[in-house]
């Protein structure tokens, strides 16, 4: 059976949901952060990295969500119901799996930052300039950064039902989060056909047994 090593406030809620799409059987080990948001010193006995998710099957232990979402497509997929087969839907299905990490969430975590250069763990004595310095690199870089991806992948999901086709496949289970947490800190008004995207995941029934089975999903930082 394969295990998924998932900690709260992580990205390990998108293996779950591929497991629910694929009727995989599977167990969960659950892990918390500690208060200073870093994952406990446990998950380094499962991977060196210590981070999550983290599957375990068959003697096999892998990290990375795009490079455990792929291996179970490849391994557990025979039907390609998480894979299109169109040519040009595959193309777009290989960028978005690579794009909601290469390019889209280290903004993000950017942007997670800076917004908290002003609040504790930073030391009180510098907490005014470390939010103007935040506030500072928001507005001359991360926040037109952020409108930018945000107006493309806005306009990708305007002429597709899903980003890679007219189906659910594993492209929008590795763009839930990043998007997810574009929506809860990014600050973009008027993003019509991402929210009608997220409406699509949240009232499907993988991704309701994925909330069951990992808890709710919290994004660190969400306002």
């Amino acid at each position: 059976m394969l295990t998924v090593h998932h900690l709260n406030q992580s990205r390990s809620h998108r293996v779950i949901w591929a497991l629910e799409e694929l009727a995989l059987p599977y167990e969960i080990v659950h892990y918390q952060r500690e208060k200073n948001m870093l994952a406990p010193e446990s998950l380094k006995k499962v991977h060196p990295l210590g981070k999550s998710p983290v599957i375990e099957d068959n003697g096999l232990i892998l990290a990375e969500s795009g490079a455990i979402l792929e291996y179970l497509q490849e391994t557990y997929d025979a039907e390609s119901r998480l894979k299109p087969l169109d040519p040009a839907h595959k193309v777009q299905y290989r960028f978005w799996l690579h794009y909601a990490e290469g390019s889209l969430m280290p903004l993000l975590l950017m942007k997670l930052v800076f917004s908290s250069l002003g609040k504790p763990p930073v030391p009180f004595g510098i907490r005014t300039l470390g939010k103007a310095l935040g506030q500072g690199v928001q507005k001359a870089y991360l926040n037109p950064q952020l409108e930018t991806h945000a107006r493309f992948i806005d306009s990708h999901l305007a002429k597709n039902s899903w980003f890679a086709g007219e189906a659910l496949s594993m492209a929008d289970i590795q763009m839930s989060f990043p998007l997810f947490a574009l929506l809860a800190r990014g600050g973009i008004a008027n993003l019509p056909h991402i929210q009608a995207w997220k409406q699509k995941v949240e009232s499907s029934p993988g991704w309701q047994r994925t909330l069951q089975q990992g808890g709710p999903l919290t994004i660190p930082g969400e306002e």
